[in-house]
C-alpha cells in the first residue's frame, strides 16, 4: 500500500471508472451509506472536482461545512461524513482549474478535514474518483494510502474497454483491485416483468474472467435508484427492503471483509435519519 495515511482514517477505498456516465458516483454513495448502515464509521470524499455531484445526491446541496480557518468539519448525511468541492461552489459555476490546482485542493480536503478523532477514527473513507486515468487519478493513487479500488462499469463493450484501462492503472501503481461492479445490468419492466439487457449482458463476467478480478455485484437498471439519486435519498435507506438495496449491502460487506479481513456483523441495523 503506497502513499500517505490520512489522519484518523483506518481504511480508504477508491471507487473508479475509466469513463463517466457508468454510475460510479451512485455506486460510491450507496456503498458509503451501506457501510454506515451496517455499523461502521464512514466518510465520502467527492474527488470529481470538475463535476461534483455528491452534495445533491446525498441530499445536502444547501449545506456548508464548518471551518475554523485551519480544519474543516464535513457535512453529515445519512450517517456518512461528506466532503466535496460542490459545497464550496455554485452548481451552475464550472471549475475552470488546471490539474495542479485540482490535485492541491483534493489533498487539502483529504488532510485538513476532521474525518475522525484519536478515539473514534473513520473505519472507511470512500473516495469517489474522477473518471479517467489522468494526472489527478495518478496523484491520488500515489500520494494516498489506498487499501483497494472498486471498478464500476456497464456491460457494453465500450464501457468495458475503458474500465480495463482504469483497472490496469491501479495495477501499475500497486493498488489492489477489490473487484468489479457491473452497473445497469438489465432492466426489469415493471409492467410485464420481462428483463431487457439494454446495455448488453455478461460484460462484467467476461472482464472478471479475463482479469482474474471478482465481480462484487451486478446492479440492475432501476427507476428507484435514479429517483433516489436525483432526490438526495440513497436507495439503501430510502428503500431498504428492495432487491437493489440488498445488492448494495452485499457489496459493502464484501468490500469491508476484503480491506479489514473481518466480516460485517450479521444483524447489525442502524436507523439513519
Amino acid at each position: 500500500m503506497a502513499g500517505t495515511k490520512i489522519p484518523h482514517v483506518n481504511h480508504i477505498v477508491a471507487v473508479a471508472s475509466g469513463k463517466g456516465g457508468v454510475g460510479k458516483s451512485t455506486t460510491s454513495m450507496n456503498l458509503a451509506v451501506a457501510l454506515a448502515v451496517q455499523g461502521l464509521r464512514v466518510g465520502l470524499l467527492d474527488a470529481d472536482v470538475y463535476g461534483p455531484s455528491q452534495p445533491r445526491m446525498m441530499g445536502v446541496a444547501d449545506s456548508q461545512p464548518e471551518s475554523d480557518g485551519e480544519r474543516i468539519n464535513p457535512v453529515v448525511a445519512h450517517g456518512v461524513k461528506v466532503m466535496s468541492m460542490g459545497f464550496l461552489s455554485d452548481e451552475q459555476t464550472p471549475m475552470v482549474w488546471r490539474g495542479p490546482m485540482v490535485q492541491s485542493a483534493l489533498m487539502q480536503m483529504l488532510k485538513t478535514v476532521n474525518w475522525g478523532t484519536d478515539e473514534t477514527p473513520l473505519d472507511v473513507l470512500v473516495l469517489d474518483m474522477p473518471p479517467g486515468t489522468g494526472d489527478t487519478q495518478l496523484t491520488l493513487t500515489q500520494q494516498v494510502a489506498l487499501d483497494g479500488a472498486v471498478i464500476v462499469t456497464t456491460p457494453q463493450d465500450i464501457a468495458l474497454m475503458d474500465a480495463r484501462k482504469g483497472l490496469e492503472m491501479f495495477n501499475k501503481v500497486n493498488v489492489r483491485v477489490l473487484g468489479i461492479v457491473e452497473n445497469m445490468a438489465g432492466f426489469c419492466c415493471p409492467h410485464c416483468g420481462e428483463t431487457s439487457d439494454i446495455f448488453g449482458a455478461g460484460g462484467g463476467a467476461r472482464m472478471a474472467a479475463e482479469t482474474g478480478v471478482e465481480i462484487l455485484g451486478r446492479v440492475p437498471l432501476a427507476l428507484a435508484v435514479r429517483e433516489g439519486t436525483d432526490g438526495g435519498r440513497p436507495l439503501v435507506v430510502n428503500a431498504p427492503e428492495s432487491e437493489v438495496a440488498a445488492i448494495y449491502r452485499d457489496l459493502a460487506a464484501k468490500v469491508w471483509e476484503k480491506i479489514s479481513a473481518a466480516p460485517v456483523q450479521s444483524g447489525v441495523k442502524i436507523v439513519i435519519e
